[in-house]
Protein backbone atom coordinates (compact mmCIF):
# COMPACT_ATOMS: atom_id res chain seq x y z
CA UNK A 1 0.00 0.00 0.00
CA UNK A 2 1.56 2.97 -0.95
CA UNK A 3 1.39 6.52 0.04
CA UNK A 4 -0.15 8.82 -2.38
CA UNK A 5 1.86 12.13 -0.82
CA UNK A 6 5.08 10.45 -0.74
CA UNK A 7 7.93 12.52 -1.15
CA UNK A 8 11.29 11.41 -2.86
CA UNK A 9 14.64 13.06 -3.35
CA UNK A 10 16.54 12.11 -6.25
CA UNK A 11 17.87 9.02 -5.00
CA UNK A 12 14.55 7.72 -4.62
CA UNK A 13 14.10 8.05 -0.67
CA UNK A 14 11.02 8.31 0.77
CA UNK A 15 11.10 12.06 3.27
CA UNK A 16 7.69 10.55 4.86
CA UNK A 17 9.47 7.33 5.85
CA UNK A 18 8.78 6.43 9.39
CA UNK A 19 10.48 3.32 10.88
CA UNK A 20 9.10 0.63 12.77
CA UNK A 21 8.86 2.12 15.82
CA UNK A 22 7.33 5.06 14.49
CA UNK A 23 9.64 7.37 14.67
CA UNK A 24 10.54 10.32 11.85
CA UNK A 25 13.25 9.14 9.84
CA UNK A 26 16.80 10.36 10.90
CA UNK A 27 17.48 11.99 7.76
CA UNK A 28 14.57 13.78 6.92
CA UNK A 29 14.85 16.71 7.88
CA UNK A 30 18.20 17.18 6.65
CA UNK A 31 17.50 17.32 3.06
CA UNK A 32 14.00 18.64 3.14
CA UNK A 33 14.77 21.98 2.52
CA UNK A 34 16.26 21.15 -0.63
CA UNK A 35 12.60 19.94 -1.76
CA UNK A 36 11.94 22.90 -3.64
CA UNK A 37 14.89 23.83 -5.22
CA UNK A 38 14.87 21.60 -8.35
CA UNK A 39 18.63 23.18 -9.60
CA UNK A 40 20.23 21.69 -5.42
CA UNK A 41 23.01 18.60 -6.30
CA UNK A 42 23.46 17.22 -3.80
CA UNK A 43 27.57 17.52 -2.70
CA UNK A 44 29.36 14.55 -1.59
CA UNK A 45 29.60 16.30 1.96
CA UNK A 46 25.86 16.33 2.08
CA UNK A 47 25.33 12.78 1.15
CA UNK A 48 28.16 11.90 4.01
CA UNK A 49 25.96 13.36 6.31
CA UNK A 50 23.18 12.01 5.47
CA UNK A 51 24.44 8.36 5.01
CA UNK A 52 25.87 9.31 8.52
CA UNK A 53 22.49 9.77 9.74
CA UNK A 54 21.08 6.33 8.17
CA UNK A 55 23.61 4.57 9.84
CA UNK A 56 22.58 6.02 13.25
CA UNK A 57 19.75 5.33 12.67
CA UNK A 58 20.49 1.53 12.06
CA UNK A 59 19.41 1.86 8.11
CA UNK A 60 22.56 0.06 7.41
CA UNK A 61 21.43 -0.93 3.53
CA UNK A 62 20.32 2.60 2.62
CA UNK A 63 23.63 3.76 4.68
CA UNK A 64 25.48 1.31 2.55
CA UNK A 65 23.95 2.60 -0.91
CA UNK A 66 24.47 5.95 0.24
CA UNK A 67 28.04 5.66 0.94
CA UNK A 68 28.71 3.58 -2.27
CA UNK A 69 27.65 6.41 -4.02
CA UNK A 70 30.14 8.28 -2.39
CA UNK A 71 32.78 6.44 -2.19
CA UNK A 72 32.85 6.74 -6.02
CA UNK A 73 32.93 10.52 -6.28
CA UNK A 74 35.69 10.67 -3.24
CA UNK A 75 37.48 7.53 -3.61
CA UNK A 76 40.82 8.21 -1.08
CA UNK A 77 38.11 9.03 2.30
CA UNK A 78 39.27 6.25 4.55
CA UNK A 79 36.76 7.63 7.18
CA UNK A 80 34.01 7.08 4.63
CA UNK A 81 35.38 3.20 3.53
CA UNK A 82 35.10 2.23 6.87
CA UNK A 83 31.82 3.23 7.73
CA UNK A 84 30.56 2.01 4.46
CA UNK A 85 32.53 -1.86 5.72
CA UNK A 86 30.73 -1.50 8.70
CA UNK A 87 26.91 -0.30 6.82
CA UNK A 88 28.31 -3.26 4.49
CA UNK A 89 28.91 -5.83 7.86
CA UNK A 90 25.77 -4.59 9.82
CA UNK A 91 23.81 -5.57 6.85
CA UNK A 92 25.32 -9.20 6.31
CA UNK A 93 26.89 -7.94 2.71
CA UNK A 94 29.77 -9.84 3.98
CA UNK A 95 31.52 -10.42 0.67
CA UNK A 96 30.69 -6.13 -0.38
CA UNK A 97 31.77 -5.70 3.43
CA UNK A 98 35.61 -7.80 2.79
CA UNK A 99 36.09 -6.12 -0.84
CA UNK A 100 36.08 -2.55 1.13
CA UNK A 101 37.85 -3.53 3.86
CA UNK A 102 40.72 -4.64 1.42
CA UNK A 103 41.01 -1.70 -0.17
CA UNK A 104 41.43 0.33 2.96
CA UNK A 105 44.35 -1.84 4.56
CA UNK A 106 45.83 -1.87 0.86
CA UNK A 107 45.77 2.08 0.90
CA UNK A 108 46.23 2.48 4.84
CA UNK A 109 48.25 -0.90 6.30
CA UNK A 110 48.21 0.67 9.66
CA UNK A 111 44.55 1.11 9.64
CA UNK A 112 44.07 -0.64 13.14
CA UNK A 113 40.33 -0.77 12.78
CA UNK A 114 40.17 -1.94 8.89
CA UNK A 115 41.69 -4.70 10.21
CA UNK A 116 39.77 -5.70 13.42
CA UNK A 117 36.88 -5.11 10.83
CA UNK A 118 38.40 -7.56 8.34
CA UNK A 119 39.02 -10.14 10.67
CA UNK A 120 35.50 -9.82 12.11
CA UNK A 121 34.34 -10.22 8.88
CA UNK A 122 35.73 -13.27 7.79
CA UNK A 123 35.25 -14.85 10.81
CA UNK A 124 31.37 -14.10 10.14
CA UNK A 125 31.61 -15.99 6.85
CA UNK A 126 33.13 -19.41 9.12
CA UNK A 127 36.69 -18.19 7.69
CA UNK A 128 38.67 -18.11 11.35
CA UNK A 129 41.94 -19.35 10.17
CA UNK A 130 42.00 -16.05 7.44
CA UNK A 131 40.59 -13.95 10.64
CA UNK A 132 43.27 -14.92 12.81
CA UNK A 133 46.38 -13.02 11.46
CA UNK A 134 44.37 -9.59 10.91
CA UNK A 135 43.25 -9.80 14.39
CA UNK A 136 46.78 -10.46 15.64
CA UNK A 137 47.79 -7.54 13.41
CA UNK A 138 44.53 -5.07 14.91
CA UNK A 139 45.81 -6.23 18.09
CA UNK A 140 49.02 -5.37 17.70
CA UNK A 141 48.48 -2.10 16.21
CA UNK A 142 45.75 -1.01 19.24
CA UNK A 143 48.65 -2.09 21.56
CA UNK A 144 47.63 -5.26 22.55
CA UNK A 145 50.51 -7.29 23.90
CA UNK A 146 50.10 -11.08 23.45
CA UNK A 147 50.73 -13.00 26.74
CA UNK A 148 53.98 -14.85 27.04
Amino acid sequence: MGNEFAVHDSTGYDFNAYHRNGEVAADRWVTATRLFDADHVETPAEKWERAQLLFEARDYIGAARLLASVAGEVPFQTDLHLLLARAYYHSAQLGKAEATLRVVVDRDPVEHYAHLLLGRTLERQGRPEEAAPWLRLAAAFGGELPEV
